[in-house]
């Protein structure tokens, strides 16, 4: 009676709500290190360059000229202290191979990790605070002395067996391309795909199988079970079978780094296999309550990974939509029945991730129920024949016939994804959407599976408001597009100057006209902006946008006889100038800079008119400048 009274009673949910609040912020402001006066950030420092010690702690996905970590602090300045940097070590500067683990020394400038410089930009310096990444170091053979090369951590263990895995594997014949695939199916490292491979992945729609998820995770836990049902014949066997279970695929999440995804699967897997074990019911939904809880409580920043978010809601789509979607038709035949149910699998994930995954890469792959219809099933046998191979090489014993076996089929994974990917109409590119738009989108989601299980007045409303609100929304950012912009984006040693009217983009622009599009900043202010239309056009002297006029000065640095006062100078190309003639003669509002220019020329003018008093917009510091 009291229980039903609880459950009735809306004041229990909004003390449930307030307090897994009041949990969730404590537990964030008890891991947030930069609130802890040993932090690195609280330490005072009156110089530039600092002497610091740090550790490895992860191997990220080096660029073209820097293998890039994570590493948190030992010491600063030769005090205690704790903190995480972004370490940028200059690519074949350092023969030797960096672990997880090693430990340097370095006397370097701290330095600020960019904020994004053009609109509608992937905020890498946000994404990076979420993991307590503040600062970053630049180093090179010259700048970095290794003090330590032992394991004192988990992780360091799990990167040394790695390590040594890749190069047994190597040794017995295993080529850079199926390594790179293996490592990334069974080992959760993507650091070393080729962008290519990549790509094709992404556009077929299968990237998923390359991220250690819960698909992975299920398959291994299904394997692991057949092979230890033996145990059941022991007289304790119901309780060391999902013992073993449990310390395998926690060692196998560890290896894996205990990426968002892996440790979300990994922790909803152990609790599944427990109480299968105890035999106690099991609510897949309250096993996702159950995992996501001390997940976040343990790490909260998990929350906002897009890796943890998408695993979640393809969990719940397969849960929630996929037996909606197979009762729709029973095949008679297995045959039929088996491809069925991994299409309504397929279609069910897909359901539970579109709106995030538009939100997040704009993009669509309309042949990913075909790539998935073909992969899922042969997935297990990948896997499973994957495991072995590990295995024998650990113990020296894989055979020439198996890595030809094994690197055949990892080559006929990646060639059948290739020909997918080359249906690039089937790809949908360019989509906006915004987060207004998945909050509704998930809404309807939500009211039409409760709809169709209760069929009733309330759901039935709750859909078709948030079909109304989701117009309304889309009417919203059609009215918002309709405002024009005038916008100096900053691109390294190139001007671009962009007139946005209504959905229409003019580029005056001094790039190679192909590659325009494909450029990250025109095609992030596309998408942003909804643009439909994008003009080429060359670079001019004078630019009118509303009331106010702008002068471009280029390298010939010629601005005299004009007979007009602009609002604002645009110095490009480096022009060689007396800026403090410039300002007396026009007198400006304001001057821009844009990232053409030589860093002498923009450290020089910046005290210029800093002398004058007038404001200075330097587009590698500040940002696009941009006029609405």
């Amino acid at each position: 009676m009291l229980k039903s009274k609880i459950n009735r009673s809306p004041l229990f949910g909004i003390i449930a709500y307030l307090c897994m609040t009041g949990v969730g912020m404590t537990s964030y402001n008890i891991q947030n290190e930069k609130l802890r006066p040993q932090h690195y950030t609280n330490l005072s420092s009156s110089e530039n360059y600092n002497t610091i010690v740090f550790r490895i702690k992860e191997r990220l996905k080096p660029d073209a000229y820097n293998d890039k970590y994570i590493a948190t602090i030992k010491s600063f300045n030769d005090k205690t202290a704790i903190g995480r940097l972004l370490i940028n070590i200059k690519r074949d500067s350092i023969p030797k191979h960096i672990s997880i683990d090693d430990v340097f020394f370095t006397s370097s400038e701290l330095k600020q990790i960019q904020k994004p410089l053009n609109p509608h930009q992937f905020d890498y310096n946000k994404y990076l605070e979420l993991q307590q990444v503040h600062h970053q170091l630049y180093l090179n053979s010259t700048t970095i002395l290794q003090l330590s090369d032992s394991k004192s951590t988990i992780y360091g263990y799990a990167d040394a067996l790695r390590r040594k895995i890749n190069i047994n594997l190597a040794k017995a014949g295993f080529e850079d391309e199926v390594l790179s695939i293996m490592n990334a199916l069974l080992l959760g490292q993507r650091q070393t795909i080729d962008k290519t491979i990549y790509n094709n992945y992404v556009n077929s729609g299968t990237i998923h199988i390359l991220a250690v998820s819960g698909l992975h995770v299920g398959l291994i836990l299904w394997i692991l079970n057949a092979l230890f049902k033996p145990l059941l014949y022991l007289k304790y066997g119901h309780f060391i079978r999902p013992f073993v279970l449990v310390i395998i695929l926690w060692s196998f999440a560890v290896i894996a780094s205990l990426s968002p995804s892996v440790t979300r699967a990994v922790t909803m897997f152990s609790i599944i296999s427990i109480a299968m074990h105890l035999k106690r019911r099991t609510n897949i939904y309250n096993t996702l309550v159950i995992s996501a809880f001390w997940i976040l409580l343990i790490e909260p920043t998990f929350l906002f990974a897009v890796g943890f978010q998408m695993s979640y809601l393809a969990v719940l789509g397969i849960v929630s939509i996929q037996p909606i979607i197979y009762n729709l038709w029973k095949p008679k035949y297995w045959i039929i029945d088996k491809p069925w149910q991994i299409f309504t699998v397929t279609l069910a994930a897909q359901a539970g991730v579109v709106p995030i995954s538009l939100f997040y890469f704009h993009q669509f792959p309309g042949l990913f129920f075909i790539s998935n219809l073909v992969i899922i099933p042969f997935l297990g046998i990948i896997l499973g024949l994957g495991l072995l191979v590990i295995a024998l090489a650990l113990m020296n014993m894989l055979h020439s016939s198996i890595v030809s076996i094994y690197s055949f089929i990892i080559d006929s994974l990646n060639g059948f994804i290739a020909w997918v990917a080359q249906y690039e109409n089937f790809l949908f590119r360019d989509i906006p959407f915004t987060m207004p738009q998945v909050i509704v989108c998930y809404i309807i989601i939500i009211g039409l599976v409760q709809l169709y299980k209760f069929r009733n007045f309330k759901w039935t409303a709750t859909s078709l408001i948030a079909i109304i609100i989701l117009q309304g929304v889309n009417f919203y950012n059609k009215y918002k597009i309709q405002n024009d912009a005038f916008v100096v984006f900053n691109k390294s040693r190139k001007t671009m100057i962009g007139f946005k009217q209504h959905k229409k983009l003019t580029i005056y622009h001094n790039l190679d006209s192909t590659k325009l599009e494909s450029d990250y900043a025109i095609k992030n202010y596309k998408i942003g902006e909804s643009l439909n239309f994008i003009i080429s056009d060359s670079l001019q002297s004078v630019y009118q946008y509303k009331d106010k006029v702008i002068l471009a000065i280029d390298s010939l640095g010629i601005y005299k006889g004009i007979t007009f006062q602009p609002n604002y100078i645009l110095l490009r190309n480096s022009p060689k100038l007396n800026l403090n003639r410039v300002i007396d003669s026009l007198k400006p509002q304001l001057i821009i800079a844009d990232a053409s220019n030589y860093k002498s020329y923009l450290k020089r003018w910046k005290a210029t008119c800093r002398h004058k008093k007038i404001p200075f917009h330097q587009t590698n510091e500040k940002g696009a400048f941009i006029i609405e």
